[in-house]
């Protein structure tokens, strides 16, 4: 009889221990599974407007602080695409207006695990400065948005958690959590809202070191161009923390303009007006 009942109680042993493990397996599987999800939702979003190949636009940014004052600047900001989804594309940002800032440039050259190189032109000092990863989550020249800001969101950069589906305005959107793989970000982690329809990002909520909610991006006013290029015209980040904000305001795109890497160099930055 102690034998039986031993055997029993190791038979039920045993089957609580593998219950536990169909319920770790499960677990793991869900999270696998929104793991998944969150990135087939980044990479349809991202893929949808690959094949660009280069653009340029001018463009309006609008300072605001706190009390609501206003001031502008006017600048340019052409893009070169790389055709392999490892390799991150190039970028230059050229302020115009006013004065004190003009030819002012950043140049940057995105990656995807590695520290993005970014150089930073200040014409009145008349050198190149080049931004270290421990300072891309500084101010751009005074806005809300961080040098991180301005390069491009790889699809490979971060990974991803799939949170659920809800309205945003008139469209349905995917909420998708995204986490920085890339080493001294100033962000924690965001949270990003991906229409159903066409693929494209309506809001971003960024949080800080602290895991606090730091900004808010809204992507307005899309159109398309050639049939296929979804771009937003207007970008509003909002610092939720000190009521400041910045909009990013889009002229007409123009793409295929026969920019190549020779466009995008170091050197440059010092000839640029």
């Amino acid at each position: 009889m102690k034998q039986l009942n031993f055997l029993r109680a190791t038979f039920l042993s045993v089957v609580g221990v593998l219950g536990a493990f169909d319920v770790l397996a499960a677990t793991q599987g869900e999270g696998g599974a929104q793991e998944g999800k969150g990135f087939d939702v980044a990479a349809r979003s991202d893929r949808s407007d690959r094949g660009f190949g280069d653009s340029a636009v001018e463009m309006t940014m609008v300072l605001r602080n706190a009390a609501g004052q206003e001031s502008s600047r006017s600048m340019s900001f052409t893009t070169l695409e790389m055709p392999d989804e490892s390799v991150g594309d190039k970028s230059l940002v050229l302020f115009s207006i006013p004065r004190d800032i003009e030819g002012t440039a950043l140049l940057s050259h995105a990656k995807i695990l590695d520290p993005d190189d970014q150089w930073l032109y200040l014409p009145a000092l008349k050198r190149v400065k080049r931004i270290s990863s421990r300072n891309k989550s500084g101010p751009f020249v005074g806005s809300e948005f961080a040098f991180e800001d301005f390069t491009a969101s790889e699809l490979n950069k971060f990974s991803y958690k799939y949170l659920r589906e809800e309205p945003c305005g008139e469209l349905q959107c995917d909420v998708v959590e995204r986490y920085p793989r890339y080493e001294n970000s100033g962000y924690t982690r965001q949270i990003s809202w991906v229409d159903t329809t066409d693929y494209q990002i309506r809001k971003i909520e960024f949080y800080d070191r602290r895991d606090s909610l730091l900004k808010e991006l809204k992507f307005e006013d899309y159109r398309k161009y050639d049939g296929k290029y979804w771009r937003a015209h207007r970008m509003a980040m909002k610092n939720l923390q000190t009521n400041k904000s910045t909009d990013l305001v889009y002229g007409e795109y123009k793409f295929g303009v026969g920019l190549t890497d020779k466009d995008f160099v170091k050197g440059r930055l010092s000839r640029l007006r």
